[in-house]
């Protein structure tokens, strides 16, 4: 597959260049993750990312349509998902209309109702053409593993040259193709055809360390030591044997409620009010209880 160029601002001349755009907007990547970023721009390459659920995936494609100034479109994948959904559609009503409406007034010339009926303003883009025909803009693929196989194989097709063929009307290549991300929660594994047409990171939980800098730059009206005993507490919910180990998402989550309740500290109290914030299955919040939240904040914070 030949490289494609991508939407690379004049700005983002390195990796660390990028880390720091992507600082500005409350997003913190390490090395790794910048120099993937960086190399997807520069290459014309999808960035494949996967990891749990939780760890900042969806995060980076928003927050790369903000430093890039470009929309970001979204395909969010599930079960049953095929190209009418994420390509393009015919508006099947309005056309009906339009045929309704050329009988009435008499029309009877065959081929030009069928070339009217599949003009252009009857097609229903979905979010793969309108990434193709938007430019700049970012695509991000959410959650291809949740996608049947066979979408998989479609969207080979879409990622390896930008171009949509649609028959009733004609052929659309991208005049500058969109940034795409794809990101997958490995709850099955995707195909290598897939993954050898990207750029692949893996991504970890955050260090504590990392997520006390996250949490106080997306909530910087969270107290210093409450951000500390959240960090550290999600940190022990991580080793402990969860259906759904919380994310940084649920992080900032249960920061956020914290401070919404005006706290400052995080107690036993305030953490079992608090946990369906970072806790998102009931076998996992009466583990959690049964074992007692103090054993949870022991050492919780400086």
């Amino acid at each position: 597959m030949t490289s494609n160029p991508a939407v690379r601002p004049p700005a983002i001349e390195s990796p660390a260049a990028l880390a720091e755009l992507l600082e500005r907007h409350s997003y913190l990547a390490d090395d790794g993750l910048a120099t993937a970023g960086f190399l997807a721009l520069r290459m014309g390459r999808p960035l494949f990312l996967e990891g749990e659920a939780g760890v900042g995936k969806t995060a980076l494609a928003k927050t790369l349509a903000e430093v890039l100034g470009a929309p970001l479109i979204r395909l969010q994948c599930y079960e049953g998902l095929d190209a009418s959904q994420a390509l393009y559609d015919w508006d099947f009503p309005r056309q009906l209309l339009h045929l309704r409406a050329a009988e009435a007034a008499g029309v009877t010339d065959v081929g030009r109702l069928e070339s009217e009926l599949y003009d252009r303003r009857f097609l229903v883009a979905r979010p793969l053409l309108q990434a193709l025909e938007t430019t700049p803009s970012v695509l991000l693929i959410d959650e291809v593993d949740r996608a049947d196989d066979e979408f998989e194989a479609f969207l080979l097709e879409v990622l390896s040259d930008f171009t949509i063929s649609i028959p009733e009307l004609a052929t659309i290549h991208a005049e500058q193709p969109p940034m795409v991300v794809v990101t997958s929660n490995r709850t099955r594994e995707v195909h290598d055809a897939l993954k050898r047409r990207c750029l692949y990171h893996w991504l970890e939980h955050p260090s504590f360390d990392r997520e006390v800098a996250i949490i106080r730059r997306r909530l910087p009206g969270a107290a210093d030591r409450l951000a500390d005993q959240v960090a550290a507490a999600v940190q022990r919910l991580r080793t402990e044997d969860l259906l759904k180990p919380p994310g940084v998402a649920e992080s900032l989550d249960w920061t956020e409620a914290l401070v919404a309740l005006g706290a400052r500290d995080l107690d036993p109290d305030t953490a079992a009010r608090t946990l369906g914030a970072v806790l998102k299955y009931r076998e996992d919040h009466e583990r959690i209880v049964k074992r007692g939240l103090a054993h949870l904040l022991n050492g919780a914070g400086p």
